[in-house]
């Protein structure tokens, strides 16, 4: 009797000790959800923020998440460190879906050392980024750090050069997108540079290299942190930043909508859906909202709406370089690339900033498989010294690399005026578009009539009784010989002269055509481009 009752303690024994583990992991698992204290998340709070937690839950579809490394702990001692030791270190890492889809993704933790940077915070990010290479699938970083943990000196610094080295392996191969929910200095905005897409929340987000005690010190400008790298200084100003909301809670819902537009890696289409909008749909609007007149501008984004899907596109770098449009949409339910010259801003010209914008939109398309549909009105380059001196040279030589560059399917559409070098960097034939249409409206020349008659015909004109008689005739005479609509045509320039309420449709059926072209770039480790 002692024996059996002895055997059965013995048995129940092991039972009840793991029993007790398995308590003891529910605790240190709860303590790690709910963060440092009730506190620090009230101070998160009270600066209009989320918790990283909440974020991730805004972020994938409800249920998905499944965390990494959330017992990780820091083992850095000295300076304070040793007496604190939280779970997670201060950022959150796993991987869950969007729409159904798989993204991997990590957070910073504001209310943990000011989500600042430590050796044990570092090898959790650079953990999921090969996770995330490794599987293919997107990364969302939800920035909201203070820079690199000085307690932890070089080791901090060493995490961020790991994270660099990630961003540019994965560059081109997954979609990268950056969120900035918080502070971002240093070289910690570096990331974000390297990424494909920046998102900026108003007021809490700011990025800057130096802050404004450093700019002051050294230049003697007072500035506040918005001021030097808030959200509106980034979309408008920089190019930084690609998208910009008032809150949290919207900012992460169009997160979620352009990855609905992004393929997960290179080697996969972008997602297609039912289209419930008429391939065949007339575009009659068309022939209202853009005049014949070359010299009066109207609204580019009304004609992409026009042509669009359900009128639905996603424009990126909305609030900078105005004068080129570039925008992700959806033609009977396949994803493209939209880059059209807006005649309401500097009529539409290329400059700096606009042909930084287009060359970037362009090599992220043809990294992830998204066809190109360029729409021209482009009177030329903006003249000046400020452009000449900034490098105009150079900078719309990486507009003309990225689409000499490209092979995906492109098709470019001269819905007005393409004058000069304006023409031919932006998706002419000469550089490889595979079609090329033309609106009854459109004028291919190296420049405009009145220009062209000047510099042509300048003798005659000086020596004529009635000089501007004589330029009248001219101009008229130049536009009847060399700028007429089929005069492209005529020379194999230009495919097929369209109405514009056709356009929808001769895209949609060109794409469709297009869709399994096949281009080989020359055998090289990379190319050079224009810096």
């Amino acid at each position: 009797m002692t024996d059996q009752a002895g055997t059965d303690q013995a048995a129940a024994t092991p039972a009840a000790d793991t029993r007790g583990r398995v308590e003891e992991l529910r605790a240190i698992r709860d303590e790690a959800l709910r963060g440092p204290s009730e506190k620090a998340t009230q101070a998160q709070k009270a600066k209009g923020k989320l918790t990283a937690r909440e974020r991730i839950d805004l972020l994938l579809d409800e249920g998905s998440f499944r965390e990494v490394g959330m017992l990780r702990r820091h083992r850095a001692t000295g300076f304070g460190l040793e007496a604190k030791r939280p779970y997670t270190d201060g950022v959150i890492t796993g991987w869950g879906t969007v729409h159904g889809r798989q993204v991997f993704v990590y957070a910073h933790d504001f209310r943990i050392f000011g989500g600042a940077l430590g050796e044990a915070h570092a090898a959790k990010i650079h953990k999921i980024m090969d996770m995330a290479i490794a599987a293919g699938a997107p990364l969302v970083s939800l920035n909201d750090g203070a820079g690199a943990r000085i307690q932890e000196g070089v080791a901090a610094l060493a995490g961020y050069g790991g994270i660099f080295q990630r961003n540019t392996r994965a560059s081109g191969v997954i979609p990268q997108i950056s969120v900035m929910l918080g502070p971002c200095a240093g070289g910690a905005a570096y990331s974000p540079a390297l990424t494909d897409f920046v998102f900026m929340v108003r007021d809490t987000a700011q990025m800057f290299i130096t802050g404004p005690d450093v700019v002051q010190t050294v230049t003697g400008a007072q500035v506040t942190h918005n001021e030097l790298g808030g959200a509106d200084v980034h979309a408008g100003t920089s190019g930084v930043a690609h998208f910009v909301y008032d809150d949290e809670e919207s900012c992460l819902e169009e997160v979620r909508y352009l990855l609905s537009l992004l393929p997960s890696n290179n080697r996969e289409n972008p997602p297609a859906v039912p289209a419930e909008d008429p391939a065949d749909r007339r575009c009659d609007a068309l022939l209202d909202l853009v005049p014949a007149d070359g010299n009066r501008p109207y609204d580019m984004r009304a004609v992409v709406e026009e042509l669009v899907d359900d009128g639905e596109f996603l424009e990126i770098h909305e609030r900078w370089a105005n004068n080129l449009i570039c925008a992700l949409a959806r033609l009977d339910g396949q994803v493209v690339g939209i880059v059209a010259n807006q005649p309401q801003s500097l009529a539409g010209v290329l400059d700096i900033a606009a042909s930084e914008k287009g060359a970037r939109f362009v090599q992220m398309c043809d990294a992830f498989n998204i066809p190109i549909v360029t729409l021209l009105d482009v009177p030329g380059f903006l003249p000046g010294v400020d452009q000449e001196h900034g490098g105009i040279i150079r900078h719309g030589a990486k507009l003309l690399y990225a689409y000499c560059n490209a092979t995906v399917p492109r098709i470019s559409v001269v819905l007005r005026k393409a004058y000069g070098g304006a023409y031919i960097v932006m998706d002419s034939q000469s550089i490889g578009a595979d079609l090329t249409y033309a609106w009854p409206t459109n004028e291919i020349a190296v420049m405009g009539a009145e220009g062209a008659a000047n510099v042509i015909f300048r003798r005659q004109i000086a020596a004529a009784e009635d000089p501007e008689a004589m330029r009248a005739r001219m101009v008229k005479e130049y536009k009847a010989e060399l700028m007429h609509p089929y005069y492209a045509a005529e020379r194999g320039l230009v495919e097929d002269v369209i109405e514009p309420a056709e356009t929808r449709e001769v895209l949609i059926r060109s794409l469709a055509m297009l869709r399994t072209k096949h281009a080989d770039l020359p055998a090289r480790k990379h190319g050079n481009p224009p810096q």
